[in-house]
């Protein structure tokens, strides 16, 4: 067997590990994915966590092999919809997700030791079944990385550090930036990389490896390296088939490029790999403005030495990196726990019998992301208020799928509506999209002939049950993992094949959901019509969605977010729709009535009631007033005149005489700031008991007297302080200030072009007086 670095612990490690948690830290290549598996082995059954599915097949399969064995015999994998290992089984490789159900299930009972591999990585699930293995302390612990904070890490988990010194082949780094502060860029990436490859593969013997963002920049890349066919140009990321992913993790006859996203950056062991050409790019989600984005970032300082590290796996090697020496990278990722919805890992931990909020973390989770998530959850029914699974959130986390999407299809109301429910949520839960849109106007019109609704939703539950359309382009590696899922989850809940799918209403689908899930319901913006809001967020249609211009509302059943302009927005794109009528958002009920003010009609006052959603009026009706409304009716009525012509003015008048004679008789007190005729006859019309228009029929004006300036004085303190004033040729307005002792005449009208004369105006002893004119002031002497 050859020696690796690893070697040299084996002993320290098998004497620590009985006594102690473990935290193992040593560089990339050094060994410890395949050999400290092995090592457990030899005392115990050993459940080992890596990251990806990849990872599970390609290692398990690696040391099957190498041990002379059928896979799943002393070494197996389970991964989603695959399951190669047998109850003997010493050594089992899984992802986070099945070590979280099977720690739900049944405590993991059946193994000794749990050894967690890349760390680093921080994601959700790792970091939370790491937190529950903590707190339950039922398990010896071993956790692994090349780059970890490990003295931070063994403390957290109350274990022993161990390091392993040493790398089995050196790599060279080179960096080919002409700044050496230039951060990652991917403008023309393609190129780039093409030009790195051509300039280094005369002087490679081995394979390259090539680290992209993502599939898009792979395709590029794919396509700008066509022109070289001594090459074997290979994709490798998470939704590449089984031949392409044998055809990048083995040897092959000719020079090979492999084109990968950082799902090569760490367990793989891709042989024959002398040079790693480094974006320094990947894409990853983060918290922007209370949603989760997907951004496309540098990758940290500790992501680069994995990348490189792929380089000194089997032979020394070199890695080329497309940024500068010195750019400011981050020294680590963050954890995904600060960068995603905590919607998942709550359940996920309240399923496992503890509450999130009891778990102790390496960093505090953000709190407004899991107020957001217990709302939900607590919403959903899957939560008790105090943290808590309930019945249904039990029943919905084994569930392969996303939590909301688990409820949705536990609570549809009917047998169809169920078996559409799984088939669409089976597309929707797998990574890569089921099709793409023809680019062609004739293709795109037979497309809207065979589905004619526009609604996505039908669209991918028909291609889940076999049918087929034009103008799409489908992605069958994904379509037949949708239809392994949706197969699954029908033999879960005892449902009929897909071959004999039952027919179903898309109407009582999309209402059967927006009723669930009244969230999923979105109205376009009556001005910017390719943007949709429900209350809380706004989505844009994305260019896949087929949603029809007359449909006003839809349910947005699957979003992609990406940063926006700004550091706190987001660019949130609808995917997936299906439409909605208004009619259907009236049914459920969605937004609130809201009455306005009553108007003159045909038929008598009626009061017009909106239902309001989202900002947008999708329903009107006219009924007669009553109680408030009924009250805001007859106010609106005399105010216009339509009731007792004058009546209201008149009031208004007295109301504002009176409010100016209590501030000028310092012996009475401060007048109301709230006094005016609404508030004075909506008091006067409640302590009559009038609430309706009918009832005030039975009153006249004089039973609605105001008890103001007295009797006696109003003639002359009227006179003295009109509040309009009709000169020769001018109509003024006229407002008192009266704690500042000043008086402003207001042009209203008339055809003087002069100003008014100080003899014209009443006898205002001691007042200044301004006369205002547009923008114009001038004192009146």
């Amino acid at each position: 067997m050859t020696l690796l670095p690893i070697d040299r612990l084996k002993s320290e490690f098998l004497a620590e590990v009985k006594e102690h948690h473990l935290v193992v830290e040593a560089e990339t290549g050094s060994g410890k994915s395949t050999r400290l598996p092995l090592w457990l082995a030899e005392h115990g059954r050993v459940l080992v966590i890596e990251p990806r599915r990849i990872a599970c097949t390609s290692l398990a399969q690696f040391l099957a092999q190498s041990r002379g064995e059928q896979l799943g015999e002393s070494v197996g994998y389970a991964i989603k919809l695959d399951i190669q290992y047998q109850p003997h089984t010493q050594v089992v490789f899984v992802t986070p997700g099945v070590a979280l159900r099977w720690l739900a299930e049944e405590g993991l009972k059946s193994f000794d030791y749990v050894l967690v591999d890349e760390f680093h990585e921080r994601r959700w699930d790792t970091d939370l079944l790491v937190a529950l293995l903590r707190e339950k302390n039922s398990h010896r612990l071993v956790v692994t990385s090349a780059t970890i904070e490990g003295t931070k890490l063994a403390q957290y988990i109350d274990g022993k550090r161990l390091q392993a010194q040493g790398r089995r082949f050196e790599v060279e780094i080179q960096h080919v930036s002409r700044e050496s502060h230039q951060l990652p860029d991917s403008r023309d990436i393609a190129q780039r990389v093409s030009a790195q490859v051509t300039h280094h593969v005369g002087q490679t013997d081995g394979d390259i490896l090539v680290f992209l963002p993502g599939k898009k920049e792979i395709v590029a890349c794919q396509q700008a390296l066509a022109n070289q066919p001594d090459l074997l140009v290979v994709p490798l990321h998470s939704s590449v088939s089984e031949p392409q992913k044998q055809q990048a993790l083995t040897r092959q006859p000719q020079q090979k490029v492999v084109l990968a996203t950082n799902v090569a950056e760490t367990s793989l062991t891709i042989p024959n790999i002398t040079l790693v050409i480094d974006s320094g790019l990947e894409r990853r989600n983060e918290q922007r403005n209370g949603r989760t984005a997907l951004a496309l970032k540098a990758v940290s300082k500790a992501s680069a030495q994995q990348r490189a590290g792929r380089a000194g796996r089997v032979m020394a090697g070199r890695c080329v990196r497309l940024y500068g020496q010195h750019a400011a990278l981050s020294d680590v990722t963050p954890p995904q726990l600060h960068r995603e919805s905590l919607t998942e890992p709550m359940l996920a931990a309240a399923c496992c019998g503890v509450p999130l909020d009891r778990l102790t973390f390496l960093e505090v989770l953000p709190e407004k992301s899991f107020q957001a998530a217990k709302q939900l959850l607590v919403s959903m029914g899957a939560l008790t208020e105090q943290g808590m699974a309930t019945p249904h959130g039990n029943k919905l986390y084994p569930l392969p799928i996303d939590a909301l999407y688990a409820d949705l299809v536990t609570r549809m109301p009917s047998r169809p509506l169920q078996e559409a429910m799984v088939d669409l949520t089976a597309a929707l839960c797998v990574p890569a999209k089921l099709f793409r849109l023809a680019n062609h106007q004739e293709q795109i019109e037979l497309l809207q002939q065979q589905e004619p609704m526009g609604c996505d939703g039908a669209l991918i539950i028909g291609l889940v049950r076999g049918q087929y359309y034009d103008g799409i382009t489908v992605d069958e590696e994904a379509r037949q993992e949708a239809i392994a899922l949706a197969e699954q989850m029908r033999a879960v809940f005892e449902l009929p094949q897909l071959s004999v799918a039952s027919r179903f209403s898309l109407s009582d689908l999309s209402s059967a959901i927006g009723k669930l899930h009244p969230e999923l319901v979105f109205i376009r913006r009556e001005k910017r019509r390719e943007s949709m809001g429900n209350g809380k967020m706004e989505v844009t249609l994305g260019r896949e969605s087929r949603l029809l211009s007359h449909y006003e509302a839809a349910l947005v059943l699957d979003t992609h977010s990406v940063p926006g302009r700004g550091v706190k927005n987001t660019l949130n794109l609808a995917t997936v729709t299906m439409p909605l009528t208004l009619d259907q958002l009236v049914d459920l009920d969605l937004g609130e009535w809201q009455q306005r003010d009553a108007q003159q009609t045909e038929n008598g006052y009626q009061v017009p009631v909106e239902l309001i959603y989202a900002g947008r009026v999708i329903e009107r009706r006219y009924q007669a007033p009553t109680g408030q409304y009924a009250v805001a009716a007859i106010i609106e009525a005399l105010k216009s005149d339509q009731l007792w012509p004058g009546f209201a003015k008149q009031r208004e008048r007295e109301i504002e005489l009176w409010k100016l004679y209590q501030t000028l008789d310092d012996l009475l007190s401060k007048p109301s700031k709230t006094l005016n005729f609404d508030a004075w006859i909506s008091q006067q019309l409640e302590t009559l008991e009038v609430s309706a228009m009918e009832d005030l029929m039975l009153f006249e004006p004089e039973d609605f007297s105001f008890d103001g300036v007295p009797e006696w004085e109003y003639q002359d303190f009227a006179q003295q302080y009109p509040f309009e004033l009709q000169l020769a040729d001018l109509t003024l307005r006229v407002e008192y200030f009266a704690t500042r002792k000043l008086v402003h005449v207001i042009h209203q009208g008339g055809l003087r072009k002069g100003d008014p004369k100080r003899w014209e105006l009443p006898r205002w002893n001691g007042w200044r007086i301004q006369y205002k004119k547009a923008s114009r002031v001038v004192d009146i002497r």
